[in-house]
């Protein structure tokens, strides 16, 4: 052996045992695949994203995905919106990968070129879906068909950090592609921001296979091991800030606090077992759906009126004989002014409660009838023993873990991502060393 490449065998030794995770990460009895990305499998891979819009912590997420670029085979990254975001906020995260791409490389060839992530970037849906669930074909919607299409054997994993909108209009445009697709939704809030689209997909494509996690992506900033450098803004302080532009870029979105609730999707592809989501994963453990909750009134709906939380609500209230369909009018309800459409003689609303709590809600509209209407919805968490009643309509569709040992107080699941806390951060740590220095 000669000197030189003693000392790249060295060095590649030290990088390995900084990437092995320390002990006492995840609770007594589980283990995890060896399925996932950073043991060797290539999984093909769309980010479809809000980056940019009502969340910044899709920033962190997406710097997060960059330093692992190496190991997957990224296809597209889509920016899908609901708010101000749009495909330049994509392109200010690959300008900082950019800088440190020399320093990227040197640890490993299998980084895409900033150019090449450039090439596939593609601006999607900036408006949310009106009550059909589907509008036009972006840009975004047309790359996810082109690369479903693709003639490779693999799935292809979407991963929906923000609206459905695109991914609605892909199926609705190319319904071949579905066979094809792997997608892992993050719910919550983002479902609430597209209720028509999440609506348009399980009515039209139940055999969508199909990941809604609503609550579990919240084990990655909530619970777990936040003991010394692992905190959430310590580690940001000892691990990120300094630690190349990417490093930098992270540090200063939401105050040097660690969020990027949308990488689960990403970690659940790095360690695991992607193709069944019920195994234990960096990004969490999930159970067959049951009934996807719903609930539909013709009239104000009152506080003893209930629907599961993350469920949908569909709201149709009366309007005069000869209403034109042009006709406006607004459902508010706390940070959102939903618009409903007038169909069959009812001004219809579509609304998805995040929380588990009574909400209060105001109709406004132009329609005399309508304008200054108030009514009430009560939402109630799962019942922990919900998944024991899988939906067979769904046979392809996973959601949060409603047991009450993998609950973080009233996080549903949140555990089975925050059990492996130590584990991802320490990696995650090993990776933005590579972007503040080259390898020896």
């Amino acid at each position: 052996m000669t000197h030189a490449s003693g000392i790249a065998t060295l060095a590649l030794g030290l990088i390995v045992a900084m990437a092995a995770p320390r002990a006492g990460h995840a609770q007594a009895g589980q283990s995890l695949g060896t399925q996932g990305a950073l043991d060797g499998a290539r999984h093909r891979v769309i980010v479809s994203t809000d980056i940019g819009g009502t969340d910044p912590d899709d920033f962190q997420s997406m710097v997060h995905l960059l330093l692992y670029a190496d190991v997957l085979d990224i296809e597209g990254l889509v920016s899908s919106p609901y708010g101000p975001g749009r495909a330049t906020h994509i392109h200010e995260v690959i300008d900082r990968y950019a800088r440190d791409y020399p320093n990227l490389r040197s640890h490993s060839p299998r980084y895409p070129t900033p150019d090449a992530l450039r090439a596939i970037t593609k601006q999607g849906e900036t408006d949310v879906a009106p009550r059909a669930g589907i509008r036009r074909t972006t840009e975004g919607s047309a790359w996810i068909v082109a690369r479903a299409r693709a003639d490779d054997p693999r799935p292809l994993h979407v991963l929906v950090w923000g609206g459905l909108e695109d991914l609605a209009q892909a199926l609705h445009d190319a319904p071949d592609i579905l066979p094809r697709l792997r997608v892992h939704f993050i719910g919550g809030p983002n479902k609430k921001w597209s209720p028509d689209a999440y609506q348009y997909i399980a009515t039209h494509h139940p055999d969508l296979w199909f990941i809604e996690n609503n609550s579990t992506y919240r084990g990655w900033f909530s619970g777990g091991d936040q003991g010394a450098d692992l905190g959430n803004e310590s580690f940001v302080l000892r691990h990120v800030a300094g630690h190349g532009a990417l490093g930098d870029y992270f540090a200063t979105m939401l105050e040097g606090f660690i969020k990027m609730g949308d990488t689960p999707t990403l970690a659940w592809l790095l360690k695991g077992t992607p193709a069944d989501p019920t195994q234990p994963s960096w990004g969490g453990r999930y159970l067959r759906a049951w009934v996807r909750p719903q609930a539909s009134f013709t009239r104000l709906t009152t506080a003893t009126d209930r629907l599961e939380q993350f469920g949908i609500l569909d709201l149709a209230l009366p309007v005069p004989a000869g209403t034109p369909a042009s006709a406006m009018a607004t459902m508010v309800i706390e940070n959102q002014s939903l618009v409903g459409e007038v169909g069959d003689g009812m001004m219809r609303f579509r609304f998805s409660p995040k929380e588990a709590k009574t909400y209060s809600y105001t109709i406004r509209s132009a329609v005399a009838e309508l304008d200054g209407l108030r009514g009430q919805l009560t939402s109630v968490a799962a019942p922990p023993d919900a998944a024991t009643r899988p939906d067979r309509r769904l046979p392809h569709w996973w959601t949060d873990d409603p047991a009450l040992d993998v609950a973080e107080g009233d996080l549903q699941g949140a555990r089975t991502v925050n059990a492996w806390r130590r584990a991802w951060l320490d990696d995650f740590a090993v990776r933005l060393r590579r972007a503040k220095a080259p390898l020896p």
